[in-house]
């Protein structure tokens, strides 16, 4: 039996540093990739080396871009990119109007199982917020028949609404599945969701089996932030 499935090659951007050596956040939507996630984004390059690329889409934001530019350089790959906002993270609000007693929630509750749409992230965006603009941007992306493998760069919280989609084929968010700076999921993609075939989740180039810690990024987000919850020019990430 032969199925015609084209490829979507699903990445987190590389690693960065949300805060600076001071402990002051960057401004959220200018945060670069550090020399580890330059490493991570050339070592995936070098993975995709064999591998026909025909489309690339960032969210726009400059740590995708980055990791897209890195990928592509090292994989010596030149297809046109293409930069859609509706790709961006899950936007939160400002850290400091955020109580103590709240902090654990609103870092780590829209990511911890399957999550209602109105849980808020950092007292921001909903995750049906984020569900309703990520997945109708999947969907014209994927109406498009002209290419047959895409590379698509986003972040943690859109490849989760990504995945759980073609999971589950409903509008649902399912927080627990982990996805590490500079990963890369392989969606073999059919006509529809149940059709389609989620074939690799979160494989990373470097420490594939993620020896290094076992804390999600928003754990390890949290206890940074706390290091410097005291300064009062904390600001929204």
């Amino acid at each position: 039996m032969h199925v015609e499935r084209r490829r979507l090659l699903l990445m987190r951007h590389g690693s960065v540093d949300y805060f600076d050596a001071e402990g002051r956040p960057y401004p959220p939507d200018d945060v670069p990739l550090t020399a580890q996630g330059v490493a991570q984004a050339r070592a995936m390059g070098e993975a995709l080396r064999d591998t026909a690329v025909d489309r690339v889409v960032t969210s726009g934001l400059r740590r995708t871009r980055e990791t897209a530019q890195h990928v592509l350089e090292a994989a010596q790959l030149d297809p046109p990119v293409e930069h859609w906002p509706d790709f961006q993270e899950i936007r939160g609000g400002r850290l400091s109007a955020i109580r103590d007693d709240e902090l654990r929630d609103a870092f780590l509750a829209a990511f911890e199982g399957a999550v209602p749409r109105d849980t808020r992230f950092l007292g921001g965006e909903t995750i049906g917020e984020l569900l309703d603009r990520a997945l109708p941007a999947l969907q014209r992306l994927l109406a498009d028949d002209d290419w047959d493998t895409a590379l698509l760069v986003a972040h943690g919280g859109v490849n989760r609404a990504v995945l759980s989609w073609f999971l589950t084929g409903q509008h649902v968010f399912l927080g627990g599945l982990a996805q590490d700076a500079g990963c890369l999921n392989v969606i073999d993609v059919g006509p529809t969701p149940a059709k389609s075939v989620v074939r690799v989740v979160n494989f990373c180039a470097i420490d594939t089996l993620r020896t290094g810690t076992r804390l999600s990024t928003m754990e390890e987000l949290l206890q940074k932030y706390l290091k410097s919850r005291a300064r009062p020019e904390s600001e929204p990430i």
